[in-house]
């Protein structure tokens, strides 16, 4: 079982540069899609306090539910590239 878990949306861009991040980096994740109505992502706000996507939660890191696709981005850059 992958430590990654990515709150996501179909359709959503935002979502797409993080999953195109994990495939590059060719991380295995769990993917939760949320519900496309804000008032019923309930278990995104829990994870993140908010209710965009996508949020990541990485249990190895104790990352609890880091928002914002470029930081996501940057941080598996910077957790899992190459250099590391």
């Amino acid at each position: 079982m992958s430590n990654l878990i990515l709150y996501e949306l179909e359709g959503c861009p935002y979502c797409a540069k993080v999953k195109n991040k994990l495939a590059e980096l060719d991380m295995e994740y769990e993917s939760r899609t949320v519900p496309r109505a804000h008032s019923e992502r309930t278990e995104v706000r829990e994870v993140s306090g908010q209710t965009g996507v996508p949020v990541l939660v990485d249990e190895a890191n104790d990352i609890e539910g880091m928002p914002e696709s470029s930081d996501i981005v940057e941080y598996l850059d910077q957790t899992y590239g190459a250099a590391n």
